[in-house]
């Protein structure tokens, strides 16, 4: 079966038919020492096709599998260019319909929008996605972010989770794409504005906010939007509803310490950076949210 065809076939399996975690041929203890190794695998079709197959332990419970060998294996693979477009494009067909899904155990999703973030960052130094997928990788991207209700970030035992994090983390590469739109965007930060802050008085411990302001950021550098259309966006995604009041119910004081970690990140971020369009266009708003806070 030539290579083209095997990834098809791997595509159309549903996933309760594909290899278990580890893949065929693996075990936990080779798996371990694949990541000592540096994560070199010196014969390109047994590298693309166990890229293919670490895909199902991005659902692992075992942090190992899931986040040190399967996450780190893909990034590393990535970043040194040492997959195909083929199996990036199959890693990219594979992942999109996992960000509609949930599950209780809650590692699958958030991991495979951080795995679908390396795959936009390749699509973004070296553009391989029709402008049609691209489009339903930010359509996707953006509703998953909304749509995250576990707040679960590291746990000891488990590892990392980090939905909203993850989700943020795809957003920001999606967000620096040179193709981006300005409907993209407003799909993006209508995503982002969801979770500054989310309902339900969470508030956040493990540095979701320095994750939500770095696609914000992105945003801003590309020109797209005026201060002030910055700075209405940013008193609303940030307001205090009940003013003062509302700081004596621990759901305004959860409310207070998320809005007030994004603006200081974005803040941080815009003071310290060197993108004189970013700090142009989205210094001000920020500063009158923070003197508003």
């Amino acid at each position: 079966m030539t290579k083209p065809l095997l990834l098809a076939a791997l595509l159309l399996l549903p996933l309760g038919a594909r290899a278990a975690c580890p893949p065929r041929g693996e075990t936990r203890s080779s798996l371990q020492a694949l990541k000592v190794a540096g994560f070199e695998v010196k014969e390109p079709a047994r590298r693309e096709a166990l890229a293919l197959a670490l895909v199902d332990c991005l659902g692992s419970p075992d942090p190992l599998l899931r986040d040190e060998v399967a996450f780190e294996a893909l990034s590393t693979w990535m970043r040194g260019k040492l997959l195909s477009v083929p199996t990036v494009h199959a890693l990219y067909v594979r992942l999109l319909p996992e960000l509609s899904r949930t599950d209780a155990v809650g590692f699958r999703q958030p991991f495979s929008a951080l795995v679908l973030s390396e795959v936009a960052r390749v699509d973004r130094l070296q553009p391989f996605l029709t402008p049609e997928e691209r489009e339903r990788l930010v359509e996707a991207a953006a509703q998953s972010l909304s749509r995250v209700r576990d707040y679960r970030g590291f746990e000891e035992r488990s590892g990392w989770r980090h939905g909203v994090a993850h989700g943020a983390d795809l957003l920001l590469q999606l967000a620096m794409h040179p193709a981006l739109t300005r409907s993209q965007a407003d799909r993006m930060l209508e995503a982002l504005a969801v979770q500054v802050a989310p309902a339900g008085g969470h508030a956040y411990v493990f540095g979701e906010p320095g994750r939500l302001a770095r696609p914000v950021f992105a945003i801003a550098s590309k020109g797209l939007y005026t201060p002030a259309e910055w700075t209405a966006w940013l008193s609303r995604v940030t307001a205090l509803p009940g003013g003062m009041q509302a700081l004596k119910t621990s759901a305004g004081l959860a409310r207070r310490h998320d809005v007030l970690g994004f603006l200081q990140s974005l803040y941080v971020a815009l003071q310290e950076g060197e993108d004189a369009t970013a700090r142009e266009r989205l210094l001000p708003g920020v500063r009158a949210a923070l003197r508003a806070g």
